[in-house]
């Protein structure tokens, strides 16, 4: 029997946010958007995730106001661009607890060219880093196996939330 994927008796706001990004794949599908993701069939072959479970998190996405569906791009919303510093700041932590390969990307606040901090800050701006001017681009623990397109597009520096071709 499938747990539920509410938490009904917390008060809590992180019980909350759980409801909408705590199921698995949830904020990989999250991560790939901020990359520029947008086409269900990119989501489908980076990510290797079964079509159904696919389907599944973008509707309940779209329904949380986390994405919104544009014809046939799903696109992040204010919501959904909300979760970046969440998300890198998770990342940043796997990256020095449980990687022994070096962060797979590193971001690059594009005015300055400088890298930014794990807390999102330029270090040369003494800013947190707006969203729309950093760059992803590949860090020492990029897996070069990978040859989807989104993943071979990711090896040359990318805009976050610059749509791919195709």
């Amino acid at each position: 029997m499938a747990l539920g994927k509410d938490y009904v008796k917390q008060d809590c706001s992180l019980a909350r946010a759980l409801e909408v990004v705590g199921e698995r794949w949830t904020l990989l599908i999250v991560r790939d958007a901020l990359y520029g993701v947008r086409r269900f069939g990119h989501f489908l072959t980076h990510l290797e995730i079964p079509r159904a479970v696919l389907s599944t998190r973008l509707q309940s996405l779209v329904e949380a106001g986390v994405l919104e569906k544009d014809g046939q791009d799903y696109v992040l919303t204010a919501v959904g661009r909300e979760l970046w510093p969440a998300l890198h700041m998770l990342a940043r932590w796997g990256e020095r607890n449980y990687s022994g390969r070096g962060p797979c990307r590193l971001f690059f606040h594009v005015p300055c060219d400088t890298r930014i901090g794990a807390d999102g800050v330029c270090p040369a701006c003494a800013i947190p880093a707006p969203l729309e001017e950093l760059e992803v681009r590949p860090g020492p623990g990029m897996n070069p196996e990978k040859d989807d397109p989104i993943s071979v597009a990711l090896r040359r520096p990318h805009r976050m939330l610059a749509p791919f071709d195709g």
